[in-house]
């Protein structure tokens, strides 16, 4: 007890902490908090080089599908900043009887549900695409449903119109139209259920909803993800489609001009292409626009070989000169007379003047932005400005079509 006693009543020393390890706890905390503030602060800025070599190759660490839910969350709550310069004035056109500053716009697939297209706008884009959108919610198909081909800088697909449906998507856009004052071009890219009884009532029903508040709709039956889809790129099949759709549009009472544009796939025959251009030739069926193109099957000289067995639509670098390929035969075939988009592969100014020249009148891409991030919507406007001034083009709209020939099939 007494020995008890005594060692209790010893004073008790605290431990000493060398001021070596102070300074290294200070120093830890201090490189901590820079490198949040720096990784921060190249985000919101959209740093070109630490979105390559950093953040983007770090998001290939996460499923596919989960990276591009954040990124659409970023988006949707606008953490990057705005270009630091305006468009350059040889990028400037009309959309549609609507001034916009550039030809780019982002294609529909990214912000399926309508969610980001504030943000998506501030990045620079020269308009925005949402969907696809179906008239009830559908989860789409099963997970994992989309796959990174990183060594083909591709990406393939199989969501199968994942979709909040008409009336929740409807509320989103119409508050940001009516409250927050949104003016930009914004298309709205319409699907059908995959359990659908009546894929025309589908599409009329999507142009009733979204046509009083669109700046353009999408009939989209070139998706290869819902059974049945594609088949209405019969000439039979689209004809009674593209008639319901005009009618419907044309009975509008508000917006009754909202341009209709058709996405057509990238793997049609000759006959198949010359079948569509002769149903949108006639008056009852005639649509604004035809956007080229959306995902292939095909799955030629890929590198990945192993996730090329996976089904679904493929996008990106390998489906590039298809689709330029398809846009200069649309061109030669409607005699420029209809605004195509040209959408497939676009990750350089390079590219996106080789679908102008094609034919394109206006342009969108998807995957170059998953892979490189917010940036890459800068670089490609800036070297595209450069290459319409080398080549001695005055404006967007002198390039659309002057080199159909040496890309056209037909």
């Amino acid at each position: 007890m007494r020995l008890t006693n005594l060692l209790r009543a010893l004073p008790v020393k605290e431990p000493v902490v060398p001021k070596r390890m102070n300074k290294l706890k200070s120093l830890a905390i201090v490189t901590t908090g820079a490198t949040i503030f720096c990784t921060g602060f190249s985000i919101y800025k959209c740093n070109e080089n630490f979105y390559k070599n950093t953040l983007m190759p770090l998001t290939r660490y996460l499923p596919p599908e989960t990276s591009h839910n954040l990124a659409v969350l970023a988006c949707k709550y606008k953490i990057f900043s705005a270009p630091p310069k305006p468009d350059s004035q040889n990028l400037a056109t009309t959309f549609f009887n609507k001034q916009i500053t550039n030809p780019i716009g982002i294609a529909a697939g990214f912000d399926k549900q309508g969610e980001a297209v504030e943000g998506l706008y501030k990045l620079g884009f020269g308009f925005v695409e949402i969907g696809s959108v179906t008239p009830e919610p559908q989860p789409g198909n099963p997970t994992p449903r989309v796959f990174r081909l990183v060594n083909d800088a591709a990406i393939i697909n199989r969501y199968g119109f994942n979709s909040d449906g008409h009336k929740i998507v409807f509320e989103r856009l119409n508050k940001l139209r009516i409250e927050r004052g949104f003016d930009g071009v914004l298309g709205v890219n319409l699907g059908k259920n995959k359990t659908s009884e009546s894929p025309i009532a589908d599409y009329v029903n999507g142009v009733n909803v979204f046509g009083p508040i669109a700046d353009y709709l999408v009939v989209n039956i070139s998706s290869p993800n819902t059974p049945g889809l594609r088949d209405l790129q019969g000439k039979k099949e689209l004809e009674e489609l593209l008639k319901a759709i005009i009618v419907a549009r044309n009975s509008l009472p508000v917006n009754n001009k909202v341009p209709i544009l058709l996405k057509i796939a990238p793997d049609l025959t000759k006959k198949d292409m010359k079948d569509i251009v002769s149903v949108i030739n006639k008056n009852a069926c005639r649509v604004e626009g035809i956007i080229v193109s959306n995902t292939t099957l095909s799955r030629e000289n890929l590198k990945e070989v192993e996730l090329a067995g996976e089904s679904g639509g493929l996008s990106g670098a390998p489906i590039r000169s298809k689709s330029t390929q398809l846009i200069a035969d649309i061109y030669a075939q409607t005699n420029g007379n209809i605004p195509i988009i040209g959408v497939g592969g676009i990750s350089s100014g390079k590219d996106a003047l080789e679908k102008l020249e094609a034919g394109a009148s206006y342009l969108q891409f998807y995957t170059a932005f998953i892979y490189e991030g917010p940036p890459v919507v800068t670089r490609i406007k800036k070297e595209l400005s450069q290459l319409l001034e080398e080549k001695g083009y005055k404006s967007v709209d002198d390039a659309v079509g002057k080199n159909y020939k040496k890309y056209v099939s037909i």
